[in-house]
């Protein structure tokens, strides 16, 4: 299944977003970013989202753009911000501020051997952590992106791939939900 495929099964509800997707995904309106940086992007939003549906498909179209270690990468970035993102935003909503002193006894080691990129690899996780909500890590991420001369507008346009993905699988998730009630029924 394609991208095209995918911006089919959007509903008519949705139709922003099904122009979005093909937007944010064309690479003369990516502010500079390679195809690397925008499909590894999209997948690992997309699996940060959790639709299966738009998992495979973005897996699919990313497949033609991405080595084996960019397809790494981008897996691993969505697999370690899954867990960072939790334990970082708890520690920076919790009230008693002494876990933000205290080791986070993890490990993490492939943020510093991603297989690729330094630079790309963070990128792909700031896109994870702002689907996952988690501020600190945004933080953390945008602070070594812009120490390695990356710029505003790929910082903004991975957000905004992230942002289409994850709003594309919400409403493939719901439209799952529905036709389930209704078979039910």
């Amino acid at each position: 299944m394609s991208i095209d495929n995918i911006k089919q099964q959007i509903p008519d509800y949705a139709k922003d977003l099904r122009i979005n997707i093909g937007n944010v995904l064309d690479p003369e309106r990516a502010e500079g970013m390679s195809a690397e940086q925008i499909y590894g992007i999209a997948l690992a939003t997309a699996i940060s989202s959790r639709n299966p549906q738009l998992i495979a498909a973005v897996e699919e179209e990313a497949a033609s753009h991405l080595s084996d270690a960019w397809l790494t990468a981008t897996k691993a970035a969505a697999a370690i911000m899954g867990m960072n993102n939790i334990y970082y935003r708890f520690v920076h909503l919790a009230s008693n501020k002494d876990y933000g002193s205290m080791p986070a006894g993890l490990r993490m080691s492939v943020i510093g051997r991603p297989g690729i990129d330094k630079a790309d690899f963070e990128l792909m996780s700031l896109a994870v952590s702002a689907v996952n909500g988690c501020g600190q890590c945004i933080d953390s991420h945008e602070k070594v992106l812009k120490q390695a001369g990356v710029g505003n507008e790929v910082i903004q346009h991975a957000v905004r791939i992230a942002s289409v993905i994850h709003a594309v699988a919400t409403v493939f998730d719901a439209e799952q939900a529905t036709a389930g009630m209704q078979s039910a029924a």
